[in-house]
């Protein structure tokens, strides 16, 4: 990463850096990312199995994933101002524990000798303080500069692709050779030395590395860790809630789509699942290319705006493809350009809000952008369902394209500022 020894940046760091330098902390938080993500994936990789295992049917186990997305979209506003007001060491330990906490619950489910879908169903009950990524992303704003962030923020697709691909590969694996208790413990190993390393490296405070973190007016009581008006208020600055509905409603329709990938795989694709994870680790390669490398390099020649724009051309694009696509070698040429989309989006509008927000409140903002995943996880197993019953695959190339031709027309007409100024 360039500038990562500026001269005008040295003896501005936080107070609680401690011994390791800017480069190596955010080595250790893509590390920390990368392991958190693995640990996912793996499992995500059994969940199906256990829940069959244990007599749940697909209502059911609709619930037990609407559980988990609607615990994280509560928790994620929450912990972000967590990690603002307790520093970047907290917020990764407190994740870390929380998602031990969750694979061992899941662990314990695997026991025939325990009441197995009641500790299952209590193994979500964790989620809302399982925001490793939220934390490394708040970590990277603060410890990048502004012209570098874009490219920072992509580079945790690296992460995000390698967690996929390991996680799933690893998960299947030891569920086929050692049951499906392995996979579970093996990830609660994994999550106890993610918060052995963050409590041993990673520095307290990450927030005067970008901007000076501000303090609470004079005579004002700071506010709580709950306060949902300070966390509310953010999304009334300039320039942040234009930008927090486009991601919101721009990539809500290809999440739909992927809440429902599973199911048109197997009935529209009629692929097997040994075919499926193939495909699933096409896309996690995409994604680690497009969001780990081609996007630091096109925020180097194009403003955010533009990139901005272009996601939405490009969802609008792939949405057309997607209604007239019927076989998965035509899902596969139209894979490419709704991985772009999806990744440049996420990237290019969680880089332009933490811009817009001052440095004491990044970890708040990326809590809410991170809030918009889960809730695509919990609207979107109904709603989703619904519309595929009723109308098939087609209509989700319908909705994304009408939904991102509307926002295109309104960016054309109204753009957002092509540079948001960090708010002091």
């Amino acid at each position: 990463m360039q500038g990562a020894g500026a001269p005008q940046r040295q003896g501005q760091g936080p107070a609680g850096m401690g011994a390791l330098g800017r480069p190596w902390v955010l080595l250790l938080t893509y590390l920390l990312t990368t392991l958190d993500l693995i640990s996912l994936f793996m499992q995500f990789s059994i969940l199906p199995y256990l829940s069959r295992r244990l007599g749940l049917d697909s209502a059911a186990f609709g619930y037990l994933q609407t559980t988990f997305g609607a615990l994280q979209l509560l928790g994620g506003p929450v912990f972000g101002r967590f990690a603002d007001q307790h520093g970047a060491r907290a917020a990764f330990t407190a994740s870390f524990l929380a998602s031990s906490a969750l694979y061992l619950l899941l662990a314990a489910a695997c026991s025939p000798a325990l009441p197995g879908a009641a500790l299952l169903f209590a193994s979500r009950l964790p989620a809302p303080l399982m925001h490793t990524l939220p934390a490394a992303q708040m970590v990277i704003a603060d410890l990048s500069a502004p012209q570098e962030r874009p490219a920072a923020l992509g580079r945790l697709g690296l992460c995000f692709g390698v967690g996929t691909i390991l996680g799933s590969l690893l998960g299947g694996t030891l569920n086929d050779t050692c049951g499906t208790q392995c996979p579970a413990l093996v990830a609660l190993v994994a999550s106890l030395l993610g918060a052995v390393l963050s409590v041993a490296c990673i520095p307290a405070s990450t927030k005067g590395a970008s901007a000076h973190a501000q303090a609470a007016p004079p005579g004002a009581p700071p506010a709580g860790v709950f306060d949902l008006r300070a966390i509310a208020r953010l999304l009334l600055r300039p320039g942040v809630l234009p930008v927090f509905l486009v991601k919101v409603v721009s990539g809500f329709p290809s999440g739909l789509f992927m809440i429902m990938f599973s199911v048109i795989c197997m009935d529209f694709f009629r692929l097997e699942a040994a075919q499926a994870g193939y495909l699933m680790s096409f896309s996690g390669l995409l994604l680690m290319v497009i969001q780990g490398l081609a996007i630091g390099r096109l925020s180097g020649r194009f403003s955010e705006a533009a990139l901005l724009r272009a996601s939405v051309l490009g969802f609008l694009v792939v949405g057309l493809a997607m209604a007239l696509m019927s076989t998965v070698f035509h899902f596969c040429l139209l894979l490419p350009g709704l991985v772009f989309s999806m990744c440049t989006l996420n990237v290019v509008t969680d880089s332009m809000l933490t811009k817009a927000v001052s440095a004491s409140d990044t970890g708040t903002m990326l809590g809410l952008c991170a809030s918009v995943q889960p809730l695509t996880r919990t609207l979107g197993p109904t709603l989703g369902g619904l519309l595929y019953r009723s109308f098939g695959v087609p209509v989700f190339g319908h909705v994304q394209f009408a939904v991102n031709l509307l926002i295109l027309l309104v960016l054309w007409r109204q753009p957002v500022p092509p540079k948001t100024v960090k708010v002091r």
